[in-house]
Parts: C-alpha cells; sequence; structure tokens
C-alpha cells in the first residue's frame, strides 16, 4: 500500500498531460484544415508548420501520457484489486475505454491530415474538441464522489454540460461571422 500514493500521484500527472494534449490536438486538427483552404503560399507555410507541431504534440505528449497515464492505473488495480468491484469504478472505467476511443480515433485524424487528407470541417472539430470534456467531468465527479447510484443526476449534469457547450460553440460562431479577428 506504501506505493500507491506514488502510483496515483503519477497517474494523475499523466492524466493531466494526457488531457492537454486531447484538448489541445483537435485545435491544431482545426487550424490545419482552416490552412489548407488558404491560397499559396499561405497555405504550404502555415500546413507544415502546423504539420509540425502536431506531430510533436501527438508523439512526444500525448501518447507517451496515455500510455503512462495507463501504466499507473494498472498498477494501482494491482495492489488494490477490490477497486474493480466497485460500482462507481466500474461506470468510470467505462468512461475511460470511451476515452481510449476518442484517442485512437484522434490518431486516425492525426494520421489522415498529415497525409494531407482533409475529410472534416472545423464545425466538426470545434464539436470533436469538447468530447474529452464531458469525460473528464464525469470521471472526476465519479471519483471524487465515488458514487454511482445518482446516475440519473450524473446524466442530466452531463447532457446540460453538452448543451451549455454546444450554445458555447454556436455563440462563438456568431462572434467569430461578425469579427473574424475574435
Amino acid at each position: 500500500m506504501e506505493y500507491y500514493n506514488y502510483l496515483k500521484s503519477l497517474h494523475l500527472i499523466f492524466i493531466v498531460t494526457w488531457f492537454a494534449g486531447l484538448f489541445y490536438v483537435p485545435r491544431l486538427f482545426m487550424y490545419q484544415i482552416e490552412a489548407s483552404e488558404k491560397q499559396e503560399p499561405d497555405r504550404s507555410i502555415l500546413g507544415d508548420q502546423l504539420a509540425l507541431m502536431t506531430k510533436r504534440l501527438w508523439k512526444i505528449i500525448t501518447w507517451p501520457s496515455m500510455i503512462l497515464a495507463s501504466i499507473f492505473a494498472f498498477g494501482m488495480l494491482h495492489i488494490s484489486p477490490g477497486l474493480l468491484e466497485l460500482p462507481w469504478m466500474q461506470i468510470k472505467l467505462g468512461f475511460v475505454v470511451l476515452l481510449y476511443a476518442y484517442h485512437f480515433k484522434n490518431h486516425q485524424i492525426y494520421k489522415q491530415l498529415q497525409a494531407g487528407n482533409f475529410k472534416y470541417t472545423t464545425k466538426f472539430m470545434r464539436i470533436w474538441n469538447e468530447g474529452p470534456t464531458l469525460i473528464l467531468f464525469a470521471v472526476v465527479f465519479l471519483v471524487i464522489t465515488k458514487s454511482a447510484t445518482n446516475w440519473i443526476w450524473g446524466l442530466a449534469g452531463l447532457l446540460t454540460l453538452a448543451i451549455l457547450l454546444m450554445l458555447g460553440i454556436k455563440l462563438y460562431k456568431s462572434i467569430r461571422e461578425k469579427n473574424p479577428n475574435a
């Protein structure tokens, strides 16, 4: 048990850096898509710089953080396997599976954009960028409250948050239409 808190601390540190990457990489994807729609030489200059920034973020921060956060999580579960029997942990792990799916889909998008294949719109990326926010809220509340019994309130809270995020995206779009430099 002595090592559990060290593993927990390291797990939390790498969760923070993993989420930093997951929050920023779709934003870079959005900028890459916008750059692909510009005229030359801006398209090449911006596209090359954004592709390099994305590559560095994805390969040097986001992937290693996911791997290390996972290793430390497995270490904690090895020390305290009883956690797997707790309902809140089972629900949390369901959200973690969603987070892995989000990460792997980002990897697919990353590879497409690095190859110059622009399948997605900036509107899609703005919405896509909110995925980890919803997962983060759910997981933090589960871990802090250690309660799975109030799942109806939790689901209502997540839906409310999702609606607020979508309204925020719409508001920002209207602001940008009036002032492109906003």
